[in-house]
């Protein structure tokens, strides 16, 4: 089966990929490597023996060039798209440009989708379409609530689209996979998070922290109702992430209409506890210091994952020391990311 991957040379792409190409999938990527290089997809080729079908440096904000994936790709047989600009603070600072890039993305690609018959799809969601739950953990019956930042909104308005688009033509099979916080790395170090500039998430900044490429964690308030004042969140492993894609892909061959599914862990853990797990682990100290909150963030958010292992046989299967783990193994053996090779 021929499946086209946007935003294939991401962090959660390039391990989709290797999942993919490990499990038998012909692979076509798309991507603009706005924050993402070719040599996650050259490592992941040398990892499975394996060679992408073809790449795309493209934008899908170009319709035209969208277009012409399709047309090289006639027995493309699903989507799964990433594509997509996603850090939360920057959203707050450029609502515009990321109204732009994740809305009008999506519909070029639902279009030539349409336009060449391929009709199913499995969305990179987030569970920031909760907005600030009511309680945790959070199923996905929870109502939409108000999001707290334009990347938030944005992934509940596609998830909009695409349930209408379903409901309009009920061949299109959706998945919409709303993910918690990955982090980890593949085991082999050789492929992991590198983000262009400073990271945005948790995770990569305190393996940067670790390694000397920056000074010092800012931990973005310690006043939240939380055990320790900093936020909580679920951690789930980028491999067990990269896993639930190929079980949604499953499921969609099953024509099950267009559904929501959180991928989580169920286990909640506070900045703090990260760090400390962390340094742990990695026997390095982590030097940090307590900043005011950050527009757009919220105290708790955790998942109820029983539906993914009700509906598409999925559960995460790697905990907190395993994560750090190899989120260190993959920063330590490649301090400047993919600059350091």
């Amino acid at each position: 089966m021929h499946i086209i991957v946007t935003g294939g040379a991401g962090y959660i792409g390039t391990h989709t990929c290797l999942e993919l190409l490990t499990s038998g999938y012909d692979v076509t990527v798309v991507d603009n490597l706005s924050n993402s290089c070719r040599e996650g997809l050259r490592r992941v080729e040398k990892l499975t023996g394996k060679s992408l079908c073809s790449f795309y440096h493209i934008d899908l904000i170009d319709p035209l060039a969208t277009d012409k994936v399709f047309q090289h790709c006639p027995d493309a047989a699903a989507v799964i798209h990433f594509a997509g600009l996603k850090a939360v603070g920057e959203s707050v600072a450029q609502p515009l440009r990321y109204y732009q890039n994740n809305l009008t993305g999506t519909i070029n690609l639902c279009q030539s989708m349409q336009r060449y018959g391929v009709k199913n799809l499995v969305f990179s969601s987030s569970c920031t379409v909760y907005g600030t739950p009511a309680s945790v953990p959070i199923t996905e019956d929870f109502p939409l609530g108000v999001c707290t930042n334009p990347y938030g909104r944005s992934k509940a308005m596609i998830e909009d689209i695409l349930r209408d688009l379903h409901q309009s033509d009920p061949e299109w099979n959706i998945a919409l996979l709303r993910y918690f916080n990955p982090v980890g790395a593949h085991e082999s170090g050789v492929i992991g998070e590198d983000p262009n500039g400073v990271p945005n998430n948790l995770m990569p900044y305190i393996s940067q922290v670790a390694v000397g490429k920056l000074q010092q964690l800012s931990v973005f308030g310690n006043d939240y109702p939380t055990p320790d004042g900093t936020g909580v969140r679920d951690y789930i492993h980028v491999v067990d992430l990269a896993k639930g894609h190929l079980c949604a892909l499953e499921k969609l061959q099953q024509q099950p209409g267009a559904f929501a599914c959180n991928l989580g862990t169920g286990q909640g853990y506070s900045v703090l506890e990260m760090i400390a797990a962390f340094e742990r682990v990695s026997g390095q100290k982590i030097n940090y210091t307590i900043a005011p909150r950050r527009q757009g963030d919220i105290a708790c958010a955790y998942a109820d994952p029983s539906f993914a292992a009700r509906e598409l046989g999925w559960k995460a299967e790697r905990g907190l020391d395993v994560m750090c783990r190899d989120t260190w193994n993959w920063q330590s053996k490649n301090p400047q990311g993919y600059a350091s090779r």
